[in-house]
């Protein structure tokens, strides 16, 4: 799918550094970095390579590496341009609003990686391993997220498809023809040929499984109301430093931490407070932004804690989600939702065992594709399964139009593992757990 608008976000991570780096794709990308950056050489930007100059951010001057990838020899096959800047947050803000104001917009996590694959640049199941290897936690995920990025199971599946398309042309040509033409192909080869498909798809599976690759982390996040009480609630739960501040609207970046429960590690995640007076405001306003992004991770999330004020009435919640009553030690009388006290600790067991409760009913749920952490270890199974029915009709001398048609829904699986069947809400889910930049 073609889109013709330029994006650009933070590509670096959160917090100060000695190098920040912005990152903007699409055919308007050279155009927006120099209408606000002088380079030391002429002709910057014409060719692939790194450029050095300085950029203007409105405000003032900040010395500027600006790495050049024409399109189509770039990750998304567009115009991509890496401004590597100081690593100062207030900076890279300032940067990045003025790439705005030049008219490009604001990605959506995993946006660049997501234009990868609408362009063919990668297919889903290397999709798949851009998003391991960022959220990897220890060498052994990043050997099992590299082993998927580079292509591992894609090339797999490339003769695996080929051998599976091949049998069932080969089947449904037969169906045009009795056993006396020359044009019918026999029982068994077909089976043979089959036999070998299934053979395949084991081991592709084998190979899956075999990448040892740790399930990700359950995602828990905080939502509410400003002043609801999430960052405190967030600093208790996993000794975390989140700004507090008496001011609405104090956190606008999502705040990630690992929650230690008796059972399983989670990530929990801080997210903007809600507020209708938000969506008022224009669509690049900083408040208007965290909004989204914050909707964002909301859609990524295993589980919803919806945090509200135990001074305030209890707000409503979605199906789904559990209802914390927070800052419940300065309040009187009992209240909807599971109490508890970031000052006094008073509820902060309970809501751990709570949202191990949850988790694991929804990890019960999620069946055995759940246990491979990602959605082509079922599709393989779904590919293996058709296959080998199409080999029991064989041996049975059952019709052959019921044996394409078996091969036909193996051969579906196979081409979801690489998104070209996939629907949108689908690949919606998956994009929504990347971060900004990616």
């Amino acid at each position: 799918m073609a889109r013709r608008s330029t994006i650009a976000a933070i590509a670096s991570p959160p917090g100060p550094g000695a190098r920040g780096v912005i990152r903007l794709s699409g055919p308007r990308a050279f155009e927006f970095v120099r209408a606000c950056a002088r380079f030391d050489a002429p002709g910057a930007l014409e060719a692939r390579g790194a450029w050095r100059g300085r950029l203007h951010d409105g405000e003032g001057e900040q010395p500027l590496i600006a790495l050049a990838m024409p399109g189509p020899r770039s990750f998304t096959r567009e115009d991509v341009c890496e401004l590597h800047l100081p690593g100062s947050p207030p900076l890279l803000s300032a940067a990045l609003a003025r790439l705005v104001a030049l008219g490009a917009e604001l990605a959506a996590p995993g946006e660049f990686t997501r234009r990868a694959f609408e362009s063919g640049r990668i297919d889903l199941s290397q999709a798949e391993g851009v998003l391991e290897l960022v959220m990897a936690h220890d060498e052994a995920e990043r050997r099992a997220a590299t082993a998927l990025l580079f292509g591992g199971l894609s090339q797999r599946l490339a003769s695996l498809r080929a051998r599976l398309l091949d049998v069932r042309v080969l089947c449904e040509a037969s169906l045009d023809f009795d056993e006396a033409d020359t044009g019918h192909v026999p029982h068994e080869e077909l089976r043979e040929r089959a036999a070998i498909v299934a053979q395949e798809l084991e081991a592709a599976l084998g190979w899956e499984r075999s990448r040892t690759r740790r399930a990700q982390r359950p995602r828990v996040v905080l939502v509410g109301q400003p002043n609801a009480g999430k960052s405190t609630l967030f600093n208790a739960l996993v000794g975390g430093e989140a700004l507090v501040s008496e001011r609405a609207g104090t956190t606008r970046d999502a705040l990630r931490g690992i929650w230690r429960l008796p059972t399983l590690d989670c990530e929990l995640v801080d997210t903007a407070g809600e507020s209708e007076a938000f969506l008022a405001l224009a669509d690049d306003h900083p408040d208007r932004v965290a909004q989204r992004m914050a909707q964002h991770e909301r859609l990524a999330a295993d589980l919803v804690l919806r945090v509200y004020d135990a001074r305030e009435a209890a707000p409503q919640r979605a199906e789904g989600e559990l209802l914390v009553r927070a800052q419940s030690d300065r309040a009187q009388g009992p209240g909807d939702g599971l109490a508890t006290s970031a000052l006094t600790g008073a509820g902060l067991g309970e809501l751990g065992t709570a949202v191990e409760r949850a988790l694991s009913e929804r990890q019960a749920a999620a069946g055995s594709g759940r246990e491979l952490s990602e959605r082509h270890g079922e599709a393989l199974r779904r590919s293996r399964e058709r296959v080998l029915e199409a080999l029991a009709l064989l041996d049975a001398r059952g019709p052959l139009d019921l044996v394409a048609e078996s091969l036909r829904a193996g051969l579906d699986a196979l081409d979801a593992i690489e998104g070209h069947t996939s629907p949108e809400d689908v690949l919606d889910a998956l994009f929504a757990r990347f971060c900004l930049g990616k």
